[in-house]
């Protein structure tokens, strides 16, 4: 698969608790120069990176991360606030101790309510597949299909485990039409990127592709 292929899928991510701006700069730098689909950066750096990076480089910033157990009205306000701070594209995390009670309809309304409220940008669903059951992903499945969200997403990276090549074929085979799947966590060669975009995931989050391949690459790419 040509490498500017995979590029052009990757959300370019920093989300780690002590990033800084010069690093948040960087990885715009290179979303940029690599043309990524987008760089997935820290609520409090979006407005200043979509400032930067104007119309050349998508903005994606998480919410209700990394765990979740945020209450819905404060998942909308995060996101109302990342709209309006500039971001192009949201994810966020589900409430995993509502999928493990069973409580579908208030999942179901929280996707609903955070797909409204990101005004018609792309939302992306983390469902933390490490700590569910089978059962509970295929019915995630069905409810991000359900609500209306834009993708599944396997994992924030920060769990006990990111994407597996397994998960990203279940989701493939459960989620409704029109949904795509985004696979992160973990993904660290090339061929880890090839795997699941094979097997069906239409974005990968990573931080360690385009670094792979700007060390490889002459400073004329």
């Amino acid at each position: 698969m040509d490498v500017k292929e995979i590029l052009s899928r990757c959300d370019h991510t920093l989300l780690k608790q002590d990033a800084t701006w010069e690093q948040i700069r960087e990885i715009c730098d290179d979303g940029r120069r690599f043309e990524c689909a987008s760089v997935c950066i820290p609520a409090a750096y979006v407005k200043q990176a979509a400032e930067y990076v104007g119309n050349d480089l998508k903005i994606c910033t998480v919410i209700g991360f990394p765990n979740g157990y945020s209450t819905t009205e404060v998942k909308v306000f995060e996101t109302e606030d990342a709209i309006r701070a500039g971001a192009d594209e949201i994810d966020m995390v589900v409430n995993l101790g509502w999928v493990k009670d069973k409580r579908w309809d208030d999942l179901l309304s929280e996707i609903q309510a955070v797909k409204l409220s990101c005004q018609g940008r792309i939302l992306k669903v983390i469902v933390e597949a490490c700590l569910l059951t089978e059962e509970e992903k295929i019915r995630l499945c069905e409810l991000v299909s359900q609500a209306g969200a834009d993708y599944i997403k396997t994992s924030t990276g920060f769990s006990t485990g990111g994407a597996t090549r397994e998960d990203v074929a279940l989701f493939k085979t459960h989620i409704g039409p029109g949904v795509k799947i985004k696979a992160a966590g973990g993904i660290r060669t090339l061929q880890d990127a090839e795997d699941f975009i094979r097997l069906g995931a239409d974005r990968l989050g990573t931080s360690a592709i385009v670094k792979l391949v700007k060390n490889e690459t002459p400073q004329g790419y």
